[in-house]
């Protein structure tokens, strides 16, 4: 099975100047997920992709990584993720891969091992997508909108806000930290979530998103 793990870290960063490469507990931040690639079980092909010399340069430090340079229209800040994975696949297109995984290098807790369970859990459903979550802090059932005469109502109905959370189903959030799916579907659909979608929860902590000076100090 060819398993192939797509790590983008473009140079530009608005909150974090140089962010995929930041010292982040003693190295630079892009390498935590790159550790964490290497070190899976099912992974059997890891790219960064980014449009930063510097970058790939340190990428570069891993022997078995391979590196692509993203075209500076991948880069932006608006820039779509999709595009971005598509780039790669279609470099390598000589390379039939059973299933990408998107690793985003702003998630430098989650592990070879959050992977690999991930993947398993993936392989023993019917599900041809995956994507990591978190629990939700606060119940968005339990929040309010406020209608075109400027009152406030449920955002649901006006009787979930008052609901025990218990009462309540669990409502996730993606973590970003890991979204695996089938090449082919992928290339077929255009987006990593199918109507066959399942999910891998992780824990709050596990789940730190790497946006601003504040998230490297927590």
């Amino acid at each position: 099975m060819k398993v192939i793990a797509i790590i983008p870290a473009r140079g530009g960063s608005k909150g974090i100047p140089r962010k995929n490469i930041i010292n982040f507990l003693g190295k630079p931040l892009i390498q935590w997920t790159i550790e964490a690639a290497l070190k899976s079980k099912y992974i059997t092909d890891v790219v960064v992709s980014s449009d930063d010399d510097e970058i790939l340069k340190e990428a570069k430090k891993n022997k078995e990584v391979l590196v692509i340079k993203r075209p500076f229209e991948l880069a932006q800040d608006n820039s779509k993720t999709v595009p971005v994975l598509t780039h790669v696949l279609e470099s390598l297109k000589e390379i039939k891969f059973d299933y990408l995984i998107l690793l985003q290098p702003t998630s430098p807790l989650r592990t070879s091992k959050d992977i690999d369970l991930a993947f398993k859990k993936l392989l023993s459903s019917e599900a041809t997508s995956l994507i990591s979550v978190c629990e939700l802090e606060h119940h968005p059932y339990k929040s309010f909108k406020v209608d075109e005469k400027g009152y406030l109502q449920g955002i649901i109905n006006n009787n979930y806000p008052f609901y025990p959370r218990q009462e309540l189903p669990k409502t996730y959030k993606a973590n970003g930290a890991i979204y695996i799916i089938e090449e082919e579907e992928f290339i077929k659909k255009k987006t990593l979530l199918t109507n066959k979608t399942t999910h891998f929860e992780m824990s709050t902590e596990s789940s730190l998103d790497i946006d601003t000076l504040d998230d490297i100090k927590q």
